[in-house]
């Protein structure tokens, strides 16, 4: 198996990419000063810009939306409910309590506490001590939970980040990345879509201490509804956000920064750029064939890769930056190929930045060929491999 590219059907898109296209602006003159920042469009998966996305850094609070997603999953499967009622341990008073000198929902030891509450307690509070009170309830502890935490992060698609506990509090080798947060983040919304709505609310009281939504753009007419703020000495204010305007939905990842104040700035700033400097532009419509790649041993020699989902791209006004795209897959395909079956990545860069990466499909099923089909492209194969080896070695001398 070799990861092979193909071109792309861009004939018709090339004019949509085209420099002129676009009105004048400055759209690629964003500067921040968070040392790790990504922005998204959610509904196309662009990426509008990124800095030291895929560095690694330590989550904070940030860490609890791995926390959240993992209870969102249960309830969604049925293994819990808003009912189920948990025990707060005294590990979990201790060490995530007001006295353990971090955010906290201020529960009472051994006191029963139903879940729609301890989520509450969760996002909008930023609680310690309801973070290691879920862990410990679902799991046994908050290190059999953090397993929980990275086994799903690996099934989501999260490459790079590492989770050692529930809350976000510093531990050796507890990273994340800005591009995995976008990603969880946008999982989390796409997947529980009635469940987000409590990244929105703006306050929350238990034990008679009402406390505000942590997230400072919630405050702001930019149309944001989540989601999660951090902070630790080590990694700096951060901040994963999203908002919506104009039926465009955005996501953003900072960290690093200085103070809050400067959190709430450039996030805003950030965000605010997104929705103004950006334009859409659809390439494909769904089910339109994207590209071909070729079939071993079928019927037909190539099957049609489409999207499920129109392919659209939000590009900066006025950049003359250029646009190439290509198809990832891996080669030969054989046969038989099920039509709908995930064989390939759409991966559009925009410049030097990787703007679109989107599964493709098989568009039509491909049957296994006949004998005497299938022996030649054996031997095709066969002969192709030769040859691969032969100027790899030629282009590689010991």
């Amino acid at each position: 198996m070799r990861t092979t590219s193909i071109r792309v059907y861009l004939a018709a898109a090339c004019l949509l990419l085209a420099p002129g296209a676009f009105r004048p602006a400055a759209a690629q003159n964003f500067q921040t000063s968070a040392p790790h920042a990504i922005l998204i469009d959610a509904d196309s998966g662009s990426t509008l810009f990124e800095k030291a996305a895929d560095e690694p850094f330590a989550p904070a609070s940030m860490a609890k939306l791995m926390t959240t997603e993992i209870v969102f999953g249960a309830l969604k499967e049925g293994r819990l409910s808003m009912e189920t009622e948990f025990t707060v341990t005294e590990d979990a008073w201790r060490r995530g309590g007001a006295g353990g000198g971090g955010s906290s929902m201020f529960a009472q030891v051994n006191s029963r506490i139903k879940l729609s509450d301890l989520l509450r307690g969760l996002i909008v509070q930023s609680g310690n001590d309801a973070a290691i009170t879920i862990a410990e309830n679902m799991a046994g502890s908050e290190g059999a939970f953090a397993g929980m935490m990275n086994a799903r992060a690996k099934e989501i698609g999260l490459t790079r980040s590492t989770f050692r506990n529930a809350t976000g509090y510093s531990a050796p080798d507890q990273k994340v990345t800005a591009r995995d947060l976008a990603k969880l983040s946008l999982h989390i919304i796409e997947t529980y879509p009635d469940l987000y709505k409590i990244f929105a609310e703006r306050e929350f009281t238990w034990n008679k201490i009402k406390q505000q939504n942590r997230n400072p753009l919630l405050t702001l007419d930019i149309g944001a509804d989540g989601l999660k703020t951090g902070y630790l000495e080590e990694s700096g204010y951060g901040l994963t956000g999203s908002a919506v305007q104009n039926n465009q939905r955005l996501i953003m990842v900072v960290s690093g920064l200085k103070t809050a104040r400067d959190r709430a700035a450039e996030s805003r700033k950030l965000m605010e750029w997104g929705f103004r400097a950006f334009e859409p532009r659809q390439i494909f419509t769904a089910g339109e064939t994207v590209a071909e790649a070729p079939v071993y041993g079928g019927e037909k020699g190539s099957v049609p890769l489409v999207a499920k989902k129109p392919v659209r791209l939000l590009l900066p006004r006025g950049s003359g930056e250029r646009v190439s795209a290509k198809v990832v897959y891996q080669g030969p395909l054989s046969a038989p190929v099920e039509q709908g079956r995930e064989v390939g990545r759409l991966r559009v860069m925009r410049g030097d930045t990787l703007a679109l990466d989107q599964p493709l499909y098989a568009g039509e099923a491909v049957a296994a060929g006949t004998i005497p089909q299938r022996a030649l492209d054996a031997a095709i194969e066969v002969g192709t491999g030769l040859f691969r080896r032969a100027f790899s070695k030629a282009g590689n001398p010991s």
